[in-house]
């Protein structure tokens, strides 16, 4: 698989990274087959783990926790996150989710879903969530900085003009890119700054499905680090793996005839992320 730089932070990862929101018995996954599913991951080149407290409460965590031990854990990079924000309740979040990871560190701790200015506003605050962030790194309990957002490029673009993150998690789907895109209005910025970007929502919540290879690539082909998918079956391990290991980058014409294709599903049920309240459809307002 092939791999690039991380931003400044001098990590190598692979395009591909494992999304770990899935391995829960909420999307069907036992415990062993989530072990299962991890251990592949790293044994076909997978180093980059993301995953959240708040994902089916705590479990993503624990399973991933679990799967890492007997020496596994030195291999990959883990990213987890704070929803928290304030500082106080970030640093419990931190530390509930290192006894789930069974790690002493992470190796990335983010602020998750940053919305709009508000969200922003109150994590930069004197006792908001950065602090938090700013802390852990420098105790090394956490190494690197980062943020993520799904919904208007504009917050997170305010966020790295704010602060230096190491990285950024954000929506860059084919079909994101077509309204509040951060591929336009972001990446720009991002790469300026040699800030290391992941992309998420490859697939759109599974909508574009039916252009499985094609999703996966178009996001690959963007200046980013990575990206990031959930599975929850060892047969979606191996799709995003066959399609990631004989990865080539699209070309201006197959971007715009995929584009053709699914230009009809940039609807508020397809892309609920876009809303600042999730599902809502008032993404077409704020866009006029």
């Amino acid at each position: 698989m092939i791999e690039r730089s991380f931003g400044r932070t001098g990590w190598q990862v692979p395009i591909l990274s494992f999304g770990a929101q899935r391995i829960v018995d909420e999307h069907n996954c036992t415990e062993e087959e989530a072990i299962q599913i991890v251990h592949t991951a790293i044994e076909r080149g997978i180093t980059y783990f993301d995953t959240a407290p708040s994902y089916s409460d705590g479990q993503s965590e624990h399973r991933l926790g679990l799967a890492l031990q007997g020496g596994l854990r030195e291999r990959v990079k883990i990213a987890t996150k704070t929803h928290d924000r304030t500082r106080d309740g970030s640093w419990r979040l931190l530390e509930e989710s290192l006894k789930r990871l069974q790690t002493d560190s992470v190796d990335e701790w983010r602020l998750h879903n940053v919305v709009d200015l508000e969200q922003l506003d109150r994590c930069f605050a004197p006792d908001g969530a950065l602090k938090a962030l700013q802390e852990a790194q420098e105790q090394g309990v956490v190494k690197k900085l980062s943020i993520s957002g799904h919904t208007n490029p504009q917050v997170q673009v305010e966020a790295l003009r704010r602060f230096d993150f190491d990285s950024a998690l954000v929506a860059l789907s084919a079909l994101d890119h077509h309204i509040y895109s951060f591929a336009h209005e972001f990446l720009p910025l991002a790469m300026e700054k040699k800030t290391a970007v992941i992309g998420m929502k490859v697939i759109a919540l599974g909508k574009l499905g039916p252009w499985y290879e094609q999703a996966l690539r178009y996001t690959m082909s963007l200046p980013i680090s990575t990206i990031i998918v959930g599975m929850e079956t060892m047969d979606q391990l191996e799709k995003n793996l066959a399609v990631a290991e004989s990865f080539s980058p699209m070309t201006e014409m197959e971007r715009l005839d995929f584009w053709k294709e699914i230009m009809h599903l940039a609807t508020p049920q397809t892309l609920p992320w876009k809303a600042e309240q999730w599902g809502a459809d008032d993404w077409y307002q704020r866009a006029e």
